[in-house]
């Protein structure tokens, strides 16, 4: 981690939308794909909402503010609205309120801000997120963020997340996605998957001195992939499954390795 991050308080593009009420547990219990109802005030984790046919909605962290609030934390502000309006549409006469908030997000790595705030993964090094009615930090270092994220392999909505793409082609069922917890929207499909099949790509990290979102990655002269994020000496990128660990492969010409 730059030094520059250790300690500071850098701003995010994050969505949020608020869910509370006497039944709001149940009701995100049953929508989500990962466990609600163990959570403890203050405790946050990692969820997908899902179409019925198992594609995503948006990724999700769902932290619980009070026994009967929640708040939902998308992976970019414009995912927000599609949240609400998404989980409004299922609600009926179930008894919570869903609202969108407009604060502003931002991660601090080295030490633990005031609350609200929650550990993240997502950079590989000790960082936790939080949000404030006013600016929510400062600008990153260019490349600083994308940087510490694609060396920690995290997926990003809009680079190697979107609708067309399967959870466990990006990993996302090993984190987001509980197995033993009662039936949400898609559960069926990301089951079936789980325990009969597997994905036919998956995401990886790659070593390669330069690349571009959108290059090829080549092995043995065919295509297995392409990159979608990346930065000098590094990317991310969907790769076919039968690609060895060891493979050498090709993007754009430059000599890369599976990480």
């Amino acid at each position: 981690m730059s030094a520059v991050l250790n300690g500071k308080a850098v701003g995010l593009d994050r969505g949020y939308v608020e869910v509370d009420g006497p039944q709001a547990e149940e009701f995100l219990e049953r929508m989500l794909s990962n466990e609600v109802v163990s959570l403890e005030p203050g405790e946050a984790r990692p969820a997908l909402l899902l179409t019925p046919k198992g594609r995503i909605v948006a990724p999700l962290r769902i932290l619980r503010t009070a026994p009967e609030a929640f708040v939902l934390v998308t992976d970019v502000s414009a995912l927000a609205t599609q949240v609400a309006e998404t989980l409004r549409a299922a609600r009926f006469a179930t008894r919570c309120e869903i609202e969108t908030r407009p604060w502003s997000g931002f991660v601090q790595f080295g030490s633990e801000p005031a609350p609200p705030a929650f550990r993240v993964p997502d950079f590989g090094v000790d960082a936790w997120e939080g949000w404030r009615e006013e600016a929510g930090g400062e600008p990153a270092e260019p490349d600083s963020l994308e940087a510490l994220r694609i060396e920690a392999g995290t997926p990003a909505w809009g680079k190697e997340l979107d609708e067309s793409i399967l959870p466990a082609e990006a990993g996302l069922d090993e984190t987001h996605i509980s197995f033993t917890k009662g039936c949400f929207p898609g559960q069926e499909p990301i089951a079936r998957l789980h325990y009969r099949g597997h994905a036919n790509r998956r995401l990886r990290r790659l070593s390669v001195e330069s690349a571009t979102p959108g290059d090829e990655i080549v092995w043995e002269e065919k295509v297995v992939g392409r990159v979608t994020s990346a930065v000098p000496g590094a990317a991310l990128g969907y790769v076919r499954a039968e690609v060895p660990d060891d493979a050498a492969l090709a993007i754009g010409g430059a000599e890369a390795r599976l990480h």
